[in-house]
């Protein structure tokens, strides 16, 4: 499948996943922008990241109050996650869910561990 088209159903499972949030966090979520890449760039792995990671938050979490504020933002990489899928469509779907979802928990401030709790991992 060429990457227009997996980007179209990662972009409609992300917004599926969003409309499913609970009351409190959907807001927070869907102020955090969703970028998706197909692969992450020479800096990313420059910054010790595999050449196949799923996702990754950027920027400062929720609540956070930096000097120098980062904006926050989700970056999904889809080649990675498409191969994560086996190139099966409805894994594809669950795989985004899921890694949409533990880049969200880091955006709201929670470390690996309380990912682990939360079953996003």
């Amino acid at each position: 499948m060429k990457l227009p088209q997996i980007t179209a159903i990662a972009v409609t499972a992300v917004e599926a996943t969003q409309r499913k949030l609970p009351p409190e966090i959907r807001p927070l979520a869907l102020a955090v922008p969703v970028h998706y890449e197909a692969a992450p760039d020479a800096g990313v792995l420059a910054d010790g990241f595999e050449p196949d990671i799923l996702g990754l938050f950027a920027g400062d979490p929720h609540g956070s109050s930096p000097d120098n504020p980062s904006p926050p933002q989700i970056i999904l990489y889809l080649e990675s996650l498409w191969d994560l899928a086996a190139e099966d469509t409805e894994a594809f779907r669950d795989e985004v869910r899921l890694t949409y979802l533990h880049e969200l928990g880091h955006y709201l401030g929670w470390d690996e561990d309380e990912l682990a709790e939360r079953g996003l991992d």
